[in-house]
């Protein structure tokens, strides 16, 4: 038997569990290494533990059958991440695919000095190359967000949205990235800074495309519902409201249809890619399905209501002035309803502004800073007065 059974390691740091696999497990070393493994892992083994593959060179029967004993303990699909293409095909032959959540080990890019191109909420886009882009997630812990991306992009293109699907999955340091090819692509907010004297041409254009993604529905319940998700909102929201308007704007919100519209979450120009001229929508990880009206919020958000008490914002996170972002607000919804009636905008406007007011309290409720006081203040009084002019939030 080999002397050497540094084969296991076991590490729990930062409340991980993972059971790290290295060199050669086989006939000679198994034994061994399987009493080595016992003796690091904890008793019962945690249902979170990972097995990480990515310093193992090669596997035989005899290791696989220490990773189906360990298997039976969890009862449960262990994932088995970092395999190497050698190993993959030696787990996929034995069928160990179909036994394990099995992923393939990830090539490593950096990200220094690229061209950032867009912030979300859960992570940042660099241009890697004019044919490359990586979303690069803030958390370490961000696979099960990137599949689950990966899996909302496929629903709406399915559904007839154009949008990038992610061909690669990446490490970038400590954290993971989805590689997308957006061949000499342009974001529309990027042609709102290159050529401000077509700002509403531009803003015509973004307002039709949200108009197509809307309109595409996804029938078979497989996206989460939009109005729960502001509904959750609003349960954050209301500790800056009373109870009655609380339970007025509850009341609004629950009789909103539930619908079967794509709603991508956060409808920003950023977002919006145009690859060879046509428009592609992007970070998907907050695609859900619902009336339109809460898709097209994000519109006073982005373009309204973060830059009215912080005239710099529009500058620092758009690279527009202020003028320019509420230049969109303003011509954003005619142009989306197709309509110049002063009158009908103003009703659609009234009604898009109270929900946005609800998600915007959503998104600045753990900030205690003194522009953030200015805006709750501003925002909540707004509510008051809008609730009682808004009568449904629902439009044809």
């Amino acid at each position: 038997m080999s002397e050497n059974i540094t084969t296991v390691k076991y590490d729990t740091s930062d409340g991980k569990n993972v059971l790290r696999l290295c060199g050669r497990i086989d006939s000679s070393n198994a034994e061994a290494s399987e009493k080595l493994m016992l003796s690091l892992l904890p008793s019962p083994v945690p249902d979170t533990l990972v097995i990480d593959a990515s310093d193992l060179e090669y596997i035989s029967s005899a290791g696989l059958r220490i990773l189906m004993r360990l298997r039976k303990q969890t009862n449960k699909k262990l994932p088995i991440t970092e395999t190497a293409q050698p190993i993959y095909e030696i787990f996929e032959v034995t069928g160990f695919t179909e036994l394990f959540d099995i992923s393939k080990k990830m090539r490593r890019i950096s990200v220094d000095g690229c061209e950032i191109i867009g912030r979300g909420f859960y992570g940042t886009v660099y241009r890697i190359d004019e044919e490359t882009i990586v979303k690069v997630y803030k958390s370490a812990d961000s696979l099960s967000m990137i599949q689950n991306e990966k899996r909302l992009a496929r629903l709406a293109l399915i559904a007839g949205v154009p949008t990038a699907i992610s061909y690669d999955i990446v490490r970038v340091g400590d954290s993971y990235g989805s590689v997308f090819e957006l061949l000499r692509a342009k974001n529309f907010n990027d042609l709102l800074i290159e050529h401000p004297e077509d700002t509403d041409i531009i803003i015509r254009q973004y307002a039709e495309f949200m108009h197509l993604v809307n309109s595409r529905t996804v029938e078979d319940g497989s996206l989460g519902s939009a109005k729960q998700k502001f509904l959750g909102y609003l349960d954050t929201a209301s500790r800056f409201l009373t109870p009655q308007l609380t339970a007025k704007l509850r009341a609004l919100f629950e009789a909103v249809p539930e619908m079967p519209n794509v709603v991508h979450g956060d409808s920003q120009m950023k977002n919006i890619m145009l690859t060879d001229g046509e428009p592609m929508l992007i970070d998907m990880d907050t695609l859900s399905a619902g009336h339109p009206i809460f898709d097209i919020q994000s519109v006073y958000i982005t373009y309204f209501a973060f830059e009215e008490d912080d005239p710099e914002n529009s500058m620092s996170f758009l690279g527009v002035p202020q003028a320019t972002a509420e230049r969109v607000w303003e011509r954003f919804v005619g142009d989306y309803f197709g309509t110049e009636d002063q009158t009908a905008i103003g009703k659609l406007r009234d009604k898009i502004t109270l929900v946005g007011c609800v998600r915007f309290l959503f998104l600045i409720a753990d900030d205690d800073s003194e522009l953030t006081r200015t805006r709750v203040s501003r925002t909540v009084s707004r509510l008051t007065e809008l609730i009682e002019k808004v009568t449904d939030l629902t439009f044809d």
